[in-house]
């Protein structure tokens, strides 16, 4: 596709949910990739700007570059669909799905796709028998939240209750997860394809904000050094996770294997970062692309509906 006939293009970028500087970040290198192709392409803050102004605006097609909610959960896909503007990533159902990590694993148990055992925090839980269940550690995250926001690795049972309070400040829904032992890995998909997966050796207790954004003491392993068999049978296995959400276009899977090889999947993330400690460049780049290339090719698969 020639970038003539990529028309004008926004970058959604900002927004306003608690990742929006990561958004920024990330939406600025897509712009400056864009342009560095001779795309014609504009900046657009949804936090800053009506929607409306998309149309307004006459922008042929978007990529976006939102994360977490209001950008990455149906909410700006919905928006797009009905004012009839091609976009990236999933649509509206997938999105909501992904940005929901207890019903996405409600689904991904329904369909065989292997994810650790978990349960959901309220204020009437009993914290006792959910340690008693699920055993220590336990990861409390925000249901609805990504980048790790408002997530805790709770190693004693008088944790928990704090643990519960402190991701419910970001979120109503809490998710309480077993602990997998062993390896971290991350697994992009692209136009349907596994791009190389990547191991993720934190120096810190487990990958949070501070490790993902912050810190440059993080290792990134590429190839992520797996045997290459057990290798693709993970990212056969995500490309099924990926389908079994409805997800299109792009997303990244985030993986642990334990000591005896199993991989459980945490999460779909349908609007991954795009900034320099971001982990699908990463894998692009170990496939044989570069940047400008990855982005590319993200916008090229912009779509309605």
């Amino acid at each position: 596709m020639s970038m003539q006939k990529l028309g004008k293009v926004g970058v959604l970028l900002g927004g306003r949910s608690a990742e929006r500087d990561v958004s920024l970040k990330s939406g600025r290198a897509v712009l400056a990739a864009l342009q560095r192709l001779g795309v014609n392409a504009h900046a657009f803050d949804p936090a800053d700007s009506d929607m409306a102004e998309l149309s307004a605006q006459q922008f042929d097609r978007v990529m976006i570059a939102l994360h977490g909610r209001f950008g990455e959960d149906g909410t700006i896909q919905g928006a797009l669909d009905w004012l009839g503007i091609p976009y990236t990533g999933s649509g509206v159902m997938a999105s909501a799905l992904a940005m929901d990590k207890w019903r996405t694993k409600l689904l991904w148990q329904s369909a065989g796709i292997p994810t650790p055992e978990f349960a959901l925090l309220d204020a009437d839980t009993d914290f006792d028998a959910v340690v008693a269940r699920l055993g220590l550690p336990i990861f409390v995250k925000p249901a609805r939240e990504g980048s790790s926001i408002g997530m805790s690795k709770v190693t004693a049972a008088s944790e928990l209750r704090a643990a519960w309070k402190k991701a419910a400040e970001f979120d109503g829904l809490v998710l309480a997860e077993k602990f997998v032992s062993g390896g971290e890995y991350t697994c992009a998909i692209l136009a349907g394809q596994a791009l190389p997966m990547i191991g993720l050796v934190p120096k810190k207790a487990f990958y949070d904000f501070e490790a993902k954004y912050l810190r440059d003491d993080t290792e990134y392993r590429v190839p992520c050094g797996l045997p290459a068999e057990q290798e693709q049978t993970i990212q056969q296995l995500a490309i099924r996770a990926f389908d079994v959400l409805g997800c299109r276009g792009w997303a990244r899977l985030d993986v642990m294997i334990d000591a005896d090889g199993q991989p459980y999947f945490l999460e779909a993330n349908t609007s991954p970062g795009m900034t320099d400690h971001s982990l699908v460049p990463m894998a692009a780049k170990a496939a044989g692309m570069t940047f400008d290339q990855l982005v590319l090719s993200i916008l090229e698969q912009a779509r309605v509906g």
